[in-house]
This record gives C-alpha cells, structure tokens and sequence, in this order.
C-alpha cells in the first residue's frame, strides 16, 4: 500500500502447507517483502493477521518462530520506513479472494501485479 492506503501491488503464491496457519503468515509476509524489494519501493504491509502484527513488533514473545521472524527482521533493514497495519478481511476482499484462490491452485501459482490477471477467476465483488 502507498502512504493513503491505497494497494499498489499484490500478489498470491501457493506455498505447500506449513506446520499451522500463523506459519503460513510469516512466509506471506517474507515472501511479499522479499518481492516488494524487487519490485516496488513500498515500505507499507497489510494484513488480517493480529497476530502476525504482533509477531513483529515482539518477535522474542514468540519463541517458536523465531527463526522465521529472524528473517523478517533482516528484511525489514532494507525498509527504512516499514510499516504493517490490520486490514480487516471485509475491508480486503481481493486480497482474501487471493489467498483462497491460490490454495486451490493444482499446480504452482505465483502472481505480481498490480490488478488480478485475466487467467485467474474473478472475485464475485471486484
């Protein structure tokens, strides 16, 4: 998202299944990172994830990822004004739409872009 909050860039990957859905946030967040480095200068997240937000701002509160978080800590080096913010899902739609769609992906899925491509199905509201 740019400063107004507006969405400049999204993306969906369907990553094999991690050891719980909280994991499956933290390798959203690095992956979107790790992207957004290549292709935006965007410093701002957003997630439905309290608990990714916390994670990130206490990351030694959460032993048990610690080496996940280690990671997000390295890349957030590389954003001088990183921020992540609580989108709540009903205000985040596409981004919800993304998500299941590529979970029900048969085969590898990975999409940049700043608005859904053709060959993905539509989300009933957009």
């Amino acid at each position: 998202m740019d400063g107004s909050g507006n969405v400049q860039l999204m993306g969906t990957r369907n990553f094999t299944r991690r050891e719980s859905a909280l994991h499956s946030e933290v390798e959203a967040l690095r992956w979107a990172m790790e992207n957004m480095l290549q292709h935006s200068n965007c410093q701002s997240f957003g997630t439905d994830c309290k608990e990714l937000i916390a994670m990130v701002k206490d990351p030694q509160a959460w032993p048990s990822f610690a080496t996940e978080l280690e990671r997000i800590e390295t890349l957030q080096i590389c954003f001088p004004d990183f921020k992540i913010a609580h989108v709540p899902r009903a205000r985040n739609q596409t981004a919800d739409f993304l998500a299941k769609t590529a979970r029900s992906f048969h085969r590898e899925l990975c999409f940049i872009g700043c608005s859904i491509p053709v060959w993905l199905p539509r989300p009933p509201q957009v």
